[in-house]
């Protein structure tokens, strides 16, 4: 008996300890398995202008933008009011009247798309006269498609005749048009520019530099740009816009920003449409012990004592019995 307990003390000892020393040890993943997200964004209009007030010797800012989202978002809002500060008695003023105007950005593991659209729209600037607009245009899309292991790829196209400060202009794409009206002012109209890399691209139909000299409404001059749709996207697992990969570039750089939109430094209104950017996935491997690993160590030893004790025990009660019967 005394034999055999010891065996199952023994066998015992050794198989519970290392059990507790390799649970003291746990291996667990955070954050979810397969590629990161991709990312997607997509604007309608954005603004980026000083306007100067005749009276005064400051700029007021007219920073705005409309339907500007992040993926998994969109937005169908088809006017936009600003109040400047100065201009006409504070009245509210109308920058952009459209039939349709709409941004989408979707994005997974698999594809990302920017998508943004415009019809029958008209953009107005302070101190031009009602009837007279900065832009009118028929129809202008915006469209990237990023999707995991393919060339991503990027479009826009401008439908229909085109009006700047009234005068109907022949556009040609990936150039440049400059329209100039004597006691208005002049504008450079971007076609078409889009960047394409090997892991991100975007486009923007329309980008505008303005350059007005109105002296209506108190505003003595207009200068800066804007962005008529713009839409971008970067694949899945991609580094986002900034990629210089190999994917090379045409027809210029993007016009606009990518990201939140534009903050006013003072004055004027921003009217602001943002969707939630999900943040990349991290697949991470996470081992190590637990506050309990010393007192599983410890009991482990014990139990391995405690059997080479019972051994030794043995042994001595088999030697004596041995000696008691031989006297």
């Amino acid at each position: 008996m005394p034999r055999r307990l010891a065996a199952t003390f023994v066998a015992t000892a050794l198989t519970a300890g290392p059990a507790l020393l390799l649970g003291a040890v746990p291996a667990h993943a955070t954050g979810s398995h397969g590629p990161a997200r991709g990312t997607a964004d997509a604007v309608v209009l954005r603004t980026g202008l000083n306007v100067g007030l005749l009276h005064k010797t400051l700029d007021v800012p007219l920073n705005a933008v409309l339907n500007e989202v992040h993926a998994p978002a969109s937005a169908s809002k088809t006017a936009l009011t600003v109040t400047l500060d100065g201009l006409d008695h504070g009245k509210p003023f109308s920058v952009l009247r459209a039939d349709a105007a709409t941004a989408r950005g979707t994005a997974d593991r698999h594809k990302a798309e920017g998508y943004a659209n415009l019809v029958r729209a008209k953009v107005h600037l302070p101190g031009l006269p009602p009837q007279l607009s900065l832009i009118e245009a028929q129809q202008v899309t915006a469209k990237a498609v990023c999707e995991a292991g393919q060339r991503p790829r990027a479009e826009s196209n401008v439908l229909g005749p085109v009006r700047v400060l009234g005068k109907k202009v022949t556009l040609t794409a990936g150039g440049t048009t400059d329209v100039k009206v004597p006691g208005v002012g002049e504008v450079r109209l971007d076609l078409s520019r889009k960047s394409v890399t090997s892991k991100s691209a975007a486009a923007t139909a329309l980008e505008l530099k303005v350059s007005l000299n109105p002296l209506r409404l108190n505003v003595a001059e207009v200068h800066g740009r804007v962005t008529l749709v713009r839409a971008g996207c970067t694949a899945p697992g991609g580094t986002g816009p900034g990629d210089n990969g190999s994917g090379g570039t045409s027809g210029g750089q993007t016009g606009g920003q990518s990201g939140g939109g534009t903050k006013p430094a003072g004055g004027g209104t921003e009217v602001h449409q943002a969707g939630t950017r999900p943040g990349s996935s991290q697949n991470l491997a996470e081992t190590g012990g637990s506050s309990a690993t010393p007192y599983l160590a410890g009991g482990a030893a014990l139990l391995v004592a405690a059997g080479a004790g019972s051994i030794g025990y043995a042994r001595r009660r088999r030697g004596a019995a041995a000696q008691g019967g031989r006297g």
